[in-house]
């Protein structure tokens, strides 16, 4: 499996038009690792070439152990996702500073989903930590659909080896 590599997507937008628009993505999946549970946090970089040329995804994914006590209600996994978000567009932010760009949380707006618990916190720190409103479920496919495909496809290549903890680049 291809490690993330930072400068390669940072020279991939770099070297993209003006009209190319980005998005950042997380999502997240529980597993264990010897017996105690984990999560792996995968964050997608979208870059939709013009708009309308197809794109290009890059990925990360980075393992932390699981200690929330609600499994209903996983609000600590949740603010991963949301921060391994933020830092991906802060360490892309002088690159994508003048393209449009997107926030896509994995966060429902009705209560009656877990991922509700953290709704307004997801919201603030991105808007804090970026300066930008990002979007939730249902408009926010780059979490919900392609960080969620990169978690499959990350998960099902860790367990087909010895699944360790590692701390990414995310």
């Amino acid at each position: 499996m291809k490690q993330f590599n930072l400068q390669e997507c940072r020279d991939f937008i770099e070297k993209s038009s003006p009209r190319t628009e980005i998005i950042v993505g997380s999502d997240s999946e529980r597993h264990k690792i010897h017996g105690v549970w984990h999560f792996t946090v995968t964050t997608a970089v979208i870059v939709h070439i013009d708009g309308n040329k197809g794109c290009r995804v890059f990925g990360d994914a980075e393992t932390h152990r699981d200690y929330d006590a609600r499994k209903d209600k996983p609000a600590m996994r949740l603010m991963a996702e949301v921060e391994a978000a933020s830092k991906m567009y802060l360490l892309l932010e002088d690159v994508i500073a003048e393209r449009s760009v997107e926030i896509h949380l994995d966060v429902n707006t009705s209560e009656l989903h877990g991922s509700s618990c953290v709704l307004h916190q997801a919201i603030g720190y991105i808007r804090g930590t970026c300066g930008i409103t990002p979007k939730v479920k249902p408009e926010a496919f780059g979490a919900s659909h392609t960080a969620d495909r990169l978690v499959s496809i990350l998960s099902t290549k860790a367990s087909s080896e010895e699944l360790t903890p590692r701390a990414g680049v995310v």
